[in-house]
């Protein structure tokens, strides 16, 4: 492999490790169910092809995680809500 090919495919998997942090961070926000999975495959594959910012891409992971945490907890809270009131 030469070395413009190898640089961009670095490039390629420190852009993925930086889109995994924001959508990982917007996912708490919003539209966890979409965002959080993909947080935490655009991580992986990042840490995969051996990214420059593994920390990013960590906390990508971390934040795709805590997204379908998030969404979990809200989905269990509004049904017993919805049962306790019913």
């Amino acid at each position: 492999m030469d070395t413009l090919t190898q640089r961009q495919r670095t490039f390629d998997a420190d852009q993925m490790a930086v889109a995994s942090f924001i959508l990982g961070l917007l996912g708490l926000i919003v539209f966890n169910l979409v965002l959080g999975p993909c947080a935490i495959v655009l991580a992986a594959l990042a840490l995969f092809r051996r990214t420059g910012r593994p920390f990013r891409a960590g906390l990508g992971l971390t934040l795709g995680v805590a997204d379908l945490v998030v969404l979990a907890t809200t989905v269990v809270s509004s049904h017993s809500l919805l049962i306790w009131h019913g």
